[in-house]
């Protein structure tokens, strides 16, 4: 065992109730054969493969199923309440248990009200804490005239705070002018928060063609990389002058790497997310009035991808998100300019990543530092984002060379559409774990055992 283990013949594995068994389990010293000892639903030890098992604990052998850490996806929208016939906490958490998700931290827009004084926070924490089956935290939002309720819900646990640069597509969610963004960046910066920024420039989008239709190229011209890339340089400029936290959401255009890439190494306080859609779909393969592949900034062509995945390779970008962010299938419609932008990715997150990620070289140790480690580190969650002693007990179990064919009716999210419908992808979620306790395995869920995180705790 390392100096980080704990010996299983120690007093401190007197507790141990569980221990999990694999050939192999990624850890941050790397993937290697191993025994994770499970005590209080924290991680106790990981030790020896071959490691005696402590008296009354129960082994779970998985062979050689990985184990990985829970995945932490700090980008989703629930919409519940107010749009629970959109998505609701309860299906959102299903189908990221069965993708091998453990905690999401969700959006604060798109839900009515959306999370923007602790009041609103109050509501939303209601409705979601028995319906929860894995760990949920909240964002708030700021808006133009909510700077007064930053700090008070800074202080009962928000992980940071939302904006729009350009229309959010929900009236009660506008976007912030620059002048706005600066008073905002401000107030957050003074109590050391987080801004977490959605950058197109509502100037460039004004001045790009206006086009219907179901045609996505007539689309992809409506949301040109420009409006990512001037966003993000005067986002910038901005947070250097400042001093503040931002962080970019969704990041679409590649032409904006190199302006991340020298604000990094100037050392403005930058960190960049992507998602599995621009990762894994092309705008070259979207059918004409497949709305399914909407969203806001958009699915750009093969070459910008590949650009994001070098990027992602040499830390630029620093993590994988979903934005999962789902309709009724009603708003989905095949016109583009009309159709709600969202993909639905909760559940096919990691099979969609894992899939390409092994194509070019990549290895599940990379996934999982872009899907957990560093997504829990975004927010603060010490105590999740990896397999090593001390830390929650939240574990996927993936069969990574079992392949499956994406059907929709097999999704737990509520409306069940699907940019992935028909795709093969490599990676079955077996089992999902949270804090040592089984909550998905053969398809079954128990029932919500969730906890309602905040920031620090």
């Amino acid at each position: 065992m390392s100096e980080k283990d704990v010996d299983v013949d120690t007093g401190v594995a007197a507790g141990v109730e569980l221990v999990l068994r694999s050939t192999r389990v990624v850890t941050p010293e790397g993937t290697r054969a191993a025994s994770v000892a499970v005590s209080g639903g924290k991680i106790a030890a990981v030790g020896a493969y071959d490691a005696e098992v402590p008296d009354g604990a129960r082994l779970e052998d998985f062979g050689d199923d990985v184990l990985l850490p829970g995945l932490v996806d700090t980008h989703v929208h629930v919409n519940d309440p107010g749009r629970a016939e959109w998505e609701g906490f309860w299906t959102a958490t299903r189908a990221a248990a069965a993708g091998g998700i453990t905690t999401l931290v969700d959006m604060p827009l798109n839900s009515l009200p959306p999370t923007t004084t602790v009041d609103n926070l109050r509501t939303k924490q209601d409705v979601a804490r028995s319906k929860a089956h894995i760990d949920v935290g909240f964002w708030g939002g700021a808006l133009p005239d909510n700077v007064a309720d930053l700090k008070p819900l800074h202080d009962v646990g928000v992980f940071g705070f939302k904006c729009f640069l350009s229309p959010s597509g929900v009236e009660e969610f506008p976007e912030l002018n620059q002048d706005q963004l600066a008073t905002s960046m401000a107030e957050i910066a003074g109590f050391g928060g987080l801004l977490i920024v959605h950058a197109e420039d509502p100037h460039e989008l004004d001045a790009a063609p206006h086009t219907s239709g179901p045609k996505y190229a007539d689309y992809l011209q409506t949301r040109p990389r420009v409006s990512e890339d001037t966003a993000i340089e005067g986002l910038i400029a901005v947070a250097k002058r400042i001093g503040a936290r931002v962080h970019v959401l969704h990041l679409s255009s590649s032409n904006a790497i190199p302006l991340i890439a020298a604000a990094k190494r100037e050392g403005v306080r930058l960190t960049v997310e992507t998602c599995p859609h621009y990762l894994t779909l092309t705008a070259e393969e979207v059918p004409d009035g497949a709305s399914e592949f909407k969203c806001c900034p958009p699915i750009r062509e093969a070459g910008n991808q590949d650009l994001l995945w070098d990027a992602l390779a040499d830390g630029t970008i620093d993590c994988i998100v979903t934005d999962h962010s789902p309709s009724t299938v009603e708003l989905k419609t095949d016109d583009f300019a009309t159709a709600w932008g969202g993909i639905s990715g909760l559940q096919l997150s990691l099979p969609a990543v894992w899939t390409e990620a092994r194509k070019r070289g990549h290895t599940l140790e990379d996934v999982v530092r872009w899907m957990s480690t560093r997504t829990a580190q975004l927010v603060g969650l010490d105590q999740k984002g990896a397999i090593e002693a001390g830390r929650d007990a939240d574990f996927a179990v993936l069969a990574p060379d079992e392949t499956f064919t994406v059907d929709p009716a097999e999704l737990h999210h509520r409306n069940r559409v699907t940019a992935y419908a028909g795709k093969t992808l490599s990676g079955v979620v077996k089992s999902t774990w949270l804090r040592g306790e089984r909550i998905l395995h053969g398809g079954e869920f128990t029932e919500p055992a969730g906890r309602l995180l905040e920031r620090n705790n």
